[in-house]
């Protein structure tokens, strides 16, 4: 840490960090400055962890994406799936938003000129004079058409999550979702428990806070498990998936082995 002989620097940096924040660490290491050290490289190590976590999330989201495609064999089921399947309320919900964000984005990239096109459809009889800015602005998004895949770009990882739930046990993991793990001796729940654990450790890392010890431990086992199982019939520690993050891997687990030696040292 290039501050370590200025005293004044760590009482800032506590201060801008906060010592609620940094209390856990203080109280281990009896120390405010290597409370910061050990606070900064457990961000390295979550920033690697991240990076390893959203590329099994574009894989899983695309695999996902492609499997249901081809399953229900309509366009825009997202939305309007095909019956008699119906999407619970919080998927139908995150469906909603992620089409909304996706109109927002749209929106946002027109110029003035198209924005005041768009009320030739959102008011054909004319603009009523006591509409507000943000409310125009809502009616004219309803007239954006977006892509399927600026929809799925917007979907969270929750919704991903969800399908291997046991609510769509019977509608979605074996009529379809199955083919995306398709090692015959995997269980759709084994599948929801690994993804819960990226789930959580990825909320974790998107707030700032730490994923060791036991937590990085079922997240390392959760991944994997996802890059081994993902579209193989047998799993594999070479498939495409693992091979594209091996190096990742690598220099994720060596910062966390060492990173969690210096905090045993303490203890």
């Amino acid at each position: 840490m290039s501050m370590a002989s200025d005293a004044q620097d760590v009482t800032s940096v506590v201060r801008m960090l906060s010592a609620e924040w940094l209390k856990a660490l203080t109280d281990l290491t009896k120390s405010s400055q290597q409370a910061i050290e050990l606070h900064q490289e457990t961000l390295r190590v979550g920033g690697l962890l991240m990076t390893v976590i959203a590329t099994i999330e574009l894989a899983l989201r695309n695999s996902v994406y492609e499997n249901l495609t081809q399953h229900f064999g309509v366009p825009n089921w997202l939305r309007q799936p095909p019956a008699p399947f119906q999407w619970r309320q919080p998927e139908l919900k995150k469906v909603a938003l992620a089409h909304d964000s996706a109109c927002r984005a749209e929106y946002s990239k027109l110029t003035q000129t198209e924005k005041h096109a768009l009320d030739k459809l959102a008011y054909p009889q004319g603009r009523p004079s006591d509409k507000s800015h943000l409310a125009r602005a809502k009616d004219r998004r309803k007239h954006i058409s977006v892509s399927d895949g600026k929809v799925v770009a917007e979907i969270t990882l929750y919704f991903w999550k969800r399908l291997y739930g046991p609510e769509y046990d019977q509608t979605l993991w074996r009529t379809s979702l199955k083919r995306t793990f398709p090692d015959k001796k995997i269980m759709r729940a084994d599948v929801a428990i690994q993804l819960e654990h990226i789930y959580q450790a990825r909320n974790r890392l998107a707030h700032h806070e730490p994923v060791l010890h036991k937590r990085f431990s079922d997240t390392m086992q959760a991944v994997m498990f996802v890059l081994a199982q993902l579209l193989v019939a047998k799993p594999s520690d070479a498939t495409p998936l693992a091979k594209l993050l091996a190096n990742d891997i690598e220099e994720l687990k060596a910062r966390a082995s060492a990173l969690h030696a210096r905090l045993d040292s303490f203890r």
